[in-house]
């Protein structure tokens, strides 16, 4: 039989602050049981593993947690819970490595190949599907000696189609959300076709439905030899992630997985365009973030394109991508703070600010620095501070600061000054601020200090990793 990937998607839709399950109940081991069945091959036999004193069941679920980042306890705890009952793909997830490929003989064993678009959706005008499926295998083709053909009758390696409910392959699509797509490891016959769920709605560049490019890119991987990865950052991660379509870069990831099977494009000229993105690690000493900020009690931490939100009730913090949440926000982003007085978060990238309201961006956004009256020769900030006991903001730039006040929405008299009149024994570049139980912490490089601005004191010097509770600090 071939090898299937079932992709299961996680909503764009769903509410962008997620609250914790309160407890776990008996519904909830039941339910993870049947997940650790399906997905890491749980089996109720008596092992070498229970002689030792360890259950199938704990072994089953530190290996499922290892594999998600989560805090490895071998204990069905909430945050366990939840992310088993997110939406996801159908591939056993039983491999402990980033990229992963089907193995044995699962590639194509030519580098020359068809596909065929065998119908349409009527989400999108037949030119936007054709040039949507047509990019989705360049990304592959851009970082290997993988050539597609488009062929418009008979039998192409690669047969594309739109279906719904039972459509002839014997595994049945499941209606709106949940499985957007499959497709088959190659082989001959029914492998590397692939099928999209004509329940869904796919659009060109929306992120109102879900972009048929990503989809399709998603599953050619499939279709071309590639499993899945456990890199949240990765194209060939288990869940759906919006990026937006226009600057999409393969990642690093998934371009040292097509590679592992087919080799490199060695066609690639004097310009051979952006580098791969790779995905930060919490664990990374030497990281530097862009941005932190609170956020309705919670704490985002934002480091390239993803960013990492952490709140009491969870173990460890969730990594997700910047454009999961905002899709119009961008990445690479210089400052970010959260307005108590407005709710809303901004992020800062060179001369332009972003606003948010939960999920939204608020109307006539982005807009320039100058609209927070800072003086038009500051082209970016380096760092924003809401200061709770004076509900002031503070812009750093260089080795001053500003002082923004939130309800005037003015800019404070007799700034800027110098950042070690307010720090003092701060003499690097501040990298990132925000203020958690009454301190201030103030990230510069690899470093997090905490300051009392009541007093100017500075208690302690940690790793900037600190908060993220990376499982390896």
């Amino acid at each position: 039989m071939n090898s299937l990937s079932l992709c299961i998607v996680l909503s764009l839709g769903a509410t962008v602050y997620l609250l914790p399950i309160s407890q776990v109940t008996v519904q909830d081991e039941d339910f993870a049981k049947s997940y650790l069945k399906n997905f890491f091959n749980l089996t109720e036999e008596n092992g070498p593993t229970v002689r030792r004193g360890i259950s199938p069941l704990t072994s089953k679920l530190g290996e499922m947690q290892k594999f998600f980042g989560l805090q490895i306890t071998g204990t069905l705890d909430t945050d366990t819970v939840a992310l088993m009952k997110k939406p996801r793909c159908g591939v056993p997830d039983v491999k402990l490595s980033r990229f992963t490929t089907f193995g044995g003989d699962l590639k194509w064993e030519k580098n020359s190949l068809t596909y065929r678009i065998e119908n349409y959706t009527p989400d999108m005008p037949v030119s936007e599907v054709d040039d949507s499926i047509e990019r989705a295998l360049q990304v592959w083709a851009n970082v290997t000696p993988l050539r597609f053909t488009r062929i418009y009758s008979g039998i192409a390696d690669i047969m594309i189609s739109f279906g719904r409910q039972s459509h002839g392959d014997y595994y049945p699509f499941d209606g709106p959300d949940g499985t957007l797509a499959h497709a088959f490891a190659p082989s001959s016959g029914i492998g590397g076709d692939a099928h999209f769920d004509e329940d869904e709605n796919f659009t060109f560049s929306s992120n109102r439905g879900y972009i048929l490019f990503l989809v399709a890119a998603h599953e050619f991987g499939h279709s071309l030899g590639l499993s899945h990865s456990d890199d949240p950052g990765a194209l060939m991660y288990p869940v759906y992630n919006f990026r937006t379509p226009d600057t999409f870069v393969l990642p690093r990831d998934d371009v040292k997985g097509i590679q592992s099977l087919y080799g490199p494009n060695i066609d690639v000229g004097p310009n051979p365009g952006p580098t791969p993105p790779t995905t930060p690690d919490a664990c990374d000493s030497t990281m530097v973030l862009d941005a932190v900020t609170t956020l309705r009690g919670e704490m985002l931490f934002f480091k390239d394109s993803i960013f990492w939100r952490s709140y009491p009730q969870r173990v460890t913090p969730e990594q997700s991508l910047i454009t999961s949440f905002w899709p119009s926000a961008p990445a690479n982003i210089d400052a970010a703070y959260e307005s108590r007085q407005s709710d809303r978060v901004y992020l800062f990238k060179g001369n332009e600010v972003w606003a948010f309201n939960g999920y939204d961006l608020v109307p006539g956004y982005p807009k320039d620095l100058t609209s927070f009256s800072l003086p038009r020769d500051v082209r970016n900030v380096d760092a924003a501070l809401y200061d709770e006991a004076t509900r002031k903001t503070l812009f750093f730039v260089g080795d001053n600061y500003y002082s923004y006040d939130e309800a005037s929405e003015t800019m404070d008299e007799g700034f800027p000054r110098l950042v070690d009149e307010l720090l003092p024994g701060m003499t690097s570049k501040v990298t990132a601020a925000f203020q958690y139980r009454g301190f201030t912490y103030v990230y510069s490089g690899p470093l997090m200090f905490e300051y009392s601005l009541r007093s100017g004191r500075l208690f302690r010097v940690l790793r900037n990793r600190y908060f993220l509770r990376c499982n390896n600090y």
